[in-house]
């Protein structure tokens, strides 16, 4: 199955509405506890046969927060990317832990956040999930930004899907009851058959990993690379009980200010750099839209 790959015609177009050059702001205070006990997430798939890579893609929505606390610049900023395509998103191809590479697309879409990324206020830092996906984006965009050594951390890999794993989506249903029918429970602390994770496990182990890098780099601009359903489980973390950030799209742009342990987000879904090589529509990866 291959990705189509076609022109911005409309908002029509995305499920997601398409917002103008001007950022949409929205001024709220945000305080949550470190530890989250429950992680709602929708566990369902609307996948067409052929994937659609979209060209000139839509502003993202921006969200300004406002907190007193780290107003004084004590906060970390990290720009959370989700990595570059590979075949197998293209595919709609189930990943996981499996080590899948990048397409010429996904080479092409490193090259072009880490170009922007250049050009931005000084990164301090690059960390990555150890999978090669997300390592050589890391790695291209931190040859960008002067040369920097990549820091592996496995906390930051994508949701470990078990027997999922190397199924096409569609037919995973046939070929993996039991692992689909777990994989669709709204129970967070459900494990999938094959080894594979609960959604509790894989929000304890990547939110403890950000917070980590955010008390290490308190006053700095850093990047961590990972994971469409590692970045819907941050997402979750500041926003509990809010609404789905919608699709994680391949080298998006996700910006969060960590305080402490109060987190907020600043920008988000940016893809506003795919001129040149668009993205998938789909979001294909590892959590509802995904690997």
């Amino acid at each position: 199955m291959s990705a189509v790959r076609t022109q911005w015609a409309s908002p029509g177009c995305l499920h997601f509405p398409r917002f103008s050059t001007r950022s949409v702001k929205i001024a709220v205070c945000v305080k949550f506890p470190a530890t989250i006990n429950t992680l709602l997430l929708e566990q369902s798939f609307a996948l067409t046969r052929h994937s659609t890579r979209l060209l000139n893609p839509p502003h993202s929505l921006s969200m300004s927060f406002s907190c007193s606390s780290c107003m004084d610049g004590s906060y970390a900023e990290i720009v959370v990317v989700r990595h570059g395509e590979t075949e197998w998103n293209a595919d709609g191809r189930i990943q996981g832990h499996l080590d899948v590479e990048l397409n010429e697309a996904g080479k092409q879409q490193a090259a072009l956040v880490a170009d922007r990324l250049s050009k931005e206020p000084k990164i301090s830092a690059v960390y990555s999930s150890d999978l090669k996906r997300a390592l050589v984006t890391a790695e291209t965009i931190a040859a960008k930004c002067g040369g920097l050594e990549v820091i592996t951390d496995p906390d930051l890999r994508e949701r470990n899907l078990g027997e999922l794993q190397g199924l096409v989506f569609r037919e995973a249903a046939k070929l993996s009851p039991k692992a689909h029918k777990a994989f669709l429970s709204h129970r967070t602390d459900q494990d999938i058959p094959g080894g594979g994770e609960s959604l509790d496990h894989l929000f304890q182990r990547c939110t403890s990993s950000l917070q980590k890098i955010g008390n290490k780099h308190k006053g700095e601009r850093v990047v961590v690379v990972s994971h469409g359903g590692v970045i819907r489980s941050l997402y979750k973390r500041v926003c509990p009980n809010g609404k789905s950030g919608g699709k994680v799209l391949n080298t998006s742009v996700n910006i969060f200010h960590l305080c402490d342990e109060e987190w907020t987000i600043k920008s988000w879904g940016d893809v506003s750099h795919l001129q040149q090589t668009g993205y998938l529509e789909s979001g294909f990866g590892g959590d509802k839209t995904s690997g």
